[in-house]
């Protein structure tokens, strides 16, 4: 089911499991423009598995244009202690760079503010490379504030076994 923006010829549709060679695409494109391509191990069994089997831990919804997909978001919820309300943390947003410009990535960002309100929850957060200049100042004309005191820490591969092991 499509959802109607105020962009127009914009729609919205919730990803579907026959769209996992899409979100992947969109994954990749991602990562080229971050260059970090290097990084990305993510497969189309993965994905099916976490965003649309039984272990489902995030959401995907896709940006069509005129009928074709041109920006996706892949969020999940979270929870803060101090306000005692879950929240949405957009793990990735990104439009194709030919539709860049059209207000595509501001209205994704407006229907997961909307979806964050309509269920109550307290905020949406996200990251974004500190060399993605265009980026940092779009957020902010939206409102958005640059959490400078906060380190982000990740514990991956053998790390994370080793602590695993340590339990």
């Amino acid at each position: 089911m499509m959802i109607p923006t105020k962009t127009e010829g914009f729609l919205i549709r919730k990803a579907m499991r026959e769209d996992v060679k899409l979100v992947l695409d969109f994954i990749v494109k991602l990562a080229e423009y971050e260059k970090l391509t290097h990084e990305v191990v993510a497969t189309e069994e993965k994905l099916e598995q976490y965003l649309f089997g039984e272990e489902k831990v995030a959401e995907t919804v896709i940006g069509y244009y005129q009928g074709i997909p041109v920006a996706f978001a892949l969020y999940f919820y979270n929870f803060s202690t101090f306000l005692g309300k879950p929240g949405i943390y957009l793990e990735d947003l990104f439009v194709l760079e030919e539709h860049r410009g059209k207000g595509f990535g501001k209205t994704l960002l407006s229907y997961l503010a909307h979806l964050a309100i309509e269920k109550d929850f307290a905020r949406l957060e996200w990251a974004v490379l500190d060399w993605n200049e265009p980026s940092i100042e779009f957020y902010k004309s939206m409102g958005a504030k640059h959490m400078d005191e906060w380190i982000v820490n990740r514990i991956t591969g053998e790390h994370l076994t080793s602590l695993a092991a340590q339990f």
